[in-house]
């Protein structure tokens, strides 16, 4: 996938005495890598990012090692250590890149009804989930050795982001209150359980009418949680008020 990375990429990890240049280590590497070339200081780290995302996707991360990288990358060893000092590093930037992206899928847009805004922020992120399946995968799927308390908040700060914008979405002003937190949480988590699912069941379902369901358990799981919380249900009353897709929905559920 194409990694999101600073306008100014910080500096490569010190080289190995071996390495002082971006070349092959030994004419015997550069015979088994002709694809080898040479790339300039960005475009070589991006390249690094979007190989490691594929690979850390493709298997358990552990599994994966730096000659793995530098193999599909066409580069050597070496190489890898000038721009990252191992492969926690590696793996901490391939997922912030993912995240990055991810998180900028999030913007809600300007015009349509409530369900309308959300549905175009979920056509985003689906198509990111299709375009960039295995760096989806490497993003959500935990439960690996390489699991750190820093990779746990890259994650952790993509479903932050998300809830922000969907309080906001809901025209949440103040500071939300445990049961609507809850929610929002609860139907992110149900929106990532469902795209790894898709993934794994050879998207089986045309990626709209997941949208649409999706959408649809969002308004029932609001209708819900309202029952039980005030500030829910003011939440609902202006959603239905602007939304007369919702309404109906309700409407057939018999609410």
């Amino acid at each position: 996938m194409t990694a999101t990375i600073p306008t100014t990429d910080p500096a490569p990890a010190p080289a190995p005495a071996t390495a002082t240049a971006e070349v092959p280590a030994d004419p015997a590497t550069a015979t088994r890598r002709p694809g080898y070339r040479r790339l300039p200081v960005q475009q070589r780290r991006e390249q690094l990012i979007a190989v490691a995302l594929e690979l850390f996707a493709s298997r358990p991360p552990e599994e994966v090692s730096l000659d793995d990288v530098a193999e599909a990358a066409g580069a050597s060893r070496p190489l890898v250590y000038r721009y990252f000092a191992g492969k926690q590093q590696l793996y901490e930037a391939a997922l912030r890149s993912a995240a990055e992206e991810l998180s900028g899928r999030f913007t809600v847009p300007p015009d349509g009804t409530p369900t309308e805004q959300l549905a175009a922020v979920l056509d985003r992120y689906f198509e990111f989930v299709a375009e960039h399946h295995t760096g989806y995968g490497a993003l959500l799927r935990g439960g690996s050795v390489v699991e750190t308390a820093r990779t746990g908040a890259i994650v952790d700060e993509v479903r932050r982001v998300a809830l922000r914008r969907t309080l906001r979405h809901l025209g949440v002003r103040e500071a939300a209150g445990p049961r609507l937190t809850l929610l929002v949480r609860s139907w992110i988590s149900v929106v990532e359980a469902s795209a790894l699912t898709w993934l794994d069941e050879g998207r089986q379902i045309e990626p709209e009418s997941l949208r649409d369901w999706l959408i649809d358990q969002f308004v029932v799981m609001t209708a819900a949680t309202a029952a039980h919380d005030p500030q829910t249900a003011g939440v609902l009353t202006a959603l239905l008020d602007r939304d007369p897709q919702a309404v109906a929905l309700l409407h057939r559920l018999g609410r």
